[in-house]
């Protein structure tokens, strides 16, 4: 990480000494480090995450204890009609029992009779409880309950998310990396075109070579150039889609400069930046995926609506009792004699609504549950799959290895036999040609390697090595 943030420093202040002293070379490790900092997309799936905690603070806030205050007066003609003052303090709790304290004074010359208190006030303190629909669930405590899982969910969905602007920024790099060694390939085989035809004309004008082979020798030339220049073209595209992903910590786009180049042996580290050294399809725990871990709390999100729609079906039965003492100062005063009390009862007779809910409750639920079981078939064979395809990657570069060295020998023995006078220019160029495709056949069965890393990566969702 420190070696990248030097690397950026030179990015803004590319003097003399900073290129003499500081390595010019961009790794995949410091990238994708670099990305999972700074990048708008991650920081906005930590949003995400801020977003469940401030769901779940709301939801936290209706067990918050309350103070109301209730003040009602009326003066005409200077009269007053009345004064009614009425206030309390309510504690709601986890089940649904609501304990309550409340104080009244009221006077005036046309208060309601039911209104007259004492004096100095009433004082009242009692409970209200849900003795059917309300009591072990209602939507307060369901809403506190989603709300958590929410917040479960977005944790792990939050990881998905992040692990996919990696593996994009993964695939840009890899396709610059791709474009680099392209280039590479292209920069020197047309230095051996310029050898080669300056070598054919010195040789044409000592009479030694055919005019033909001079024409020959600049068309290879000349085509060599055009694919240097449409090799070009493809690096700094791929540079620029590279610095999309390059910000600085205010939000500010930074551009990369033509000095930094990939890292050519990035084969020998990929696996270590993307945490899968060790990966195994033994050892993968599918119910540690945080894609099935997001579509748990996803199910039990349904389930606490499953129990409140049940919950629904029962009657709403409010039971309220208060004791009631003109003397608040004194505890003793509050006894059974003195009291408030009331019944609220009401039940819809079909309770259509009510079964309807429910039974589409069952159905998200189910259809949730059976979701989750085709996501685990198929991340399952989506890594298989992933794992095969490595195997055959693996194979596939033992071949094509062998195919770019053995044109290679093929080309150095027809160059050789080219300047003994035994050989001509064009069978040169076939061997030259084929050497060139052979390599960047290589280099597209690499970059294609690397995608597939990348994807397990993403697919098994793993953390990446910041080292």
């Amino acid at each position: 990480m420190k070696k990248f943030l030097l690397i950026l420093t030179m990015l803004f202040f590319s003097t003399n000494y900073a290129q003499e002293k500081i390595s010019n070379q961009l790794t995949l490790s410091e990238f994708l480090s670099y990305v999972k900092n700074y990048h708008p997309i991650v920081k906005q799936a930590n949003l995400i995450l801020n977003a469940s905690e401030a769901k779940l603070l709301k939801a936290r806030g209706a067990f918050d204890p309350k103070i109301e205050v209730d003040f009602d007066k009326k003066l005409f003609k200077e009269k007053e009609y009345y004064n009614k003052l009425n206030s309390s303090f309510k504690i709601p709790t986890w089940y649904g029992v609501e304990f309550k304290a409340n104080f009244e004074q009221n006077d005036g010359l046309f208060l309601n009779p039911e209104n007259s208190v004492p004096e100095d006030g009433l004082y009242s303190a009692g409970v209200s409880i849900s003795l059917a629909k309300g009591l072990l669930t209602n939507k307060r405590m369901a809403s506190l309950k989603q709300a958590k899982y929410f917040l479960n969910q977005a944790k792990e969905e939050q990881q998905i998310l992040i692990n996919k602007i990696l593996y994009d920024a993964s695939i840009t790099y890899f396709n610059w990396l791709k474009t680099y060694k392209e280039n590479l390939v292209y920069k020197s085989f047309l230095e051996n075109a310029a050898t080669r035809f300056n070598g054919t004309k010195r040789a044409f004008e000592e009479g030694e070579k055919p005019a033909i082979d001079t024409l020959e020798a600049g068309i290879t030339l000349n085509s060599r150039k055009l694919n240097l220049e449409k090799s070009k073209i493809k690096y700094i595209k791929a540079s620029l889609e590279l610095s999309n992903f390059l910000w600085l910590n205010n939000n500010t786009p930074i551009e990369l400069k033509e000095n930094i180049i990939p890292d050519l042996e990035a084969k020998n580290s990929v696996d270590k930046t993307f945490n899968i050294a060790l990966f195994n399809k033994e050892n993968f725990d599918i119910e540690n995926h945080p894609k099935i871990k997001a579509l748990k709390f996803k199910t039990k999100n349904l389930i606490v609506e499953q129990r409140l729609k049940k919950n629904n079906l029962l009657p709403k039965i409010d039971l309220q009792y208060n004791f009631i003492s003109a003397d608040g100062n004194q505890i003793n005063s509050f006894n059974s004699s003195n009291y408030k009390a009331g019944v609220n009862f009401s039940f819809p007779i079909f309770i259509r609504k009510e079964r309807g809910d429910l039974k589409l409750a069952n159905i998200k639920l189910l259809d949730q549950k059976l979701e989750n079981e085709t996501t685990k078939v198929a991340i399952k064979n989506k890594v298989n799959s992933i794992l095969l395809e490595l195997e055959s990657f693996n194979n596939q570069n033992t071949f094509t290895d062998t195919i770019v060295r053995d044109y290679n020998v093929l080309l150095k023995a027809e160059e050789r036999k080219f300047f003994l006078g035994e050989s001509s220019l064009f069978l040169v160029n076939y061997r030259e040609e084929k050497f060139i495709d052979a390599q960047l056949k290589a280099i597209k069965l690499e970059n294609e390697f690397f995608k597939t890393k990348a994807t397990l990566f993403k697919e098994a969702v793993f953390n990446i090595n910041d080292n």
